[in-house]
């Protein structure tokens, strides 16, 4: 119905690709430590909303645009790259704070909608995952599928889906995680230290990457 191709091979593909750590997973896991498990769910769907945009952009071919175009590439990748090192060094701030806020006081500062904002900022400002669903989703498409789009939306909704799953569970671990740690208000501060530098460090990454 959908001309697809090795669907199975496809989702393993998909859930190896989820597993693999990055801006979308870190952003997760730091809500999910900073405000609690319920706002690393809500950062979890925000990159899911992101992924959708990427996902039209694929089955309309926006994201050609970005492939073929020098200028497009790079204005969106800066823009990624210094959201992510804004996040760092808003991240690396707070971690300097005299005290440890509780995670009722981070989410009175932030609220759900914002960290909702910002996981669709965080995974849509990112063209190599454009690039990447224009790379990885036409391997799946049957060669002679009647309406390619729909091949592509299905599999992006399936990718997007099967994603989502996982970045739940993630936000689930890592609320987890650091609830073992809830006590202890110097190992807080150096993780989030650490996920500050490492914000900074991908965002850096990110503007010195290429389409290639």
């Amino acid at each position: 119905m959908f001309d697809t191709v090795n669907l199975g091979a496809f989702v393993a593909a998909g859930l190896l690709l989820n597993i693999t750590p990055g801006a979308d997973l870190l952003y997760i896991a730091s809500r999910s430590a900073s405000s609690g498990v319920k706002a690393g769910m809500v950062a979890a769907l925000g990159i899911g909303v992101g992924c959708c945009l990427h996902i039209l952009f694929a089955a309309f071919g926006l994201s050609l645009l970005l492939a073929t175009s020098a200028s497009a590439f790079t204005v969106v990748k800066m823009a990624g790259a210094a959201y992510l090192v804004y996040l760092g060094a808003t991240t690396l701030r707070s971690a300097g704070l005299k005290g440890v806020e509780s995670r009722a006081e981070v989410v009175a500062r932030s609220g759900y909608l914002r960290v909702f904002a910002q996981a669709i900022v965080v995974n849509a400002l990112n063209p190599k995952v454009a690039l990447f669903f224009l790379a990885f989703l036409p391997q799946f498409v049957a060669p002679r599928a009647a309406h390619p789009a729909i091949s592509f939306l299905f599999l992006g909704c399936l990718f997007n889906l099967n994603g989502t799953v996982v970045n739940l569970l993630f936000a689930l671990v890592a609320s987890g995680i650091t609830e073992k740690f809830k006590g202890h208000g110097k190992i807080g501060r150096l993780l989030k230290a650490a996920v500050g530098v490492l914000f900074i460090g991908l965002g850096l990454r990110l503007a010195i990457s290429s389409q290639r």
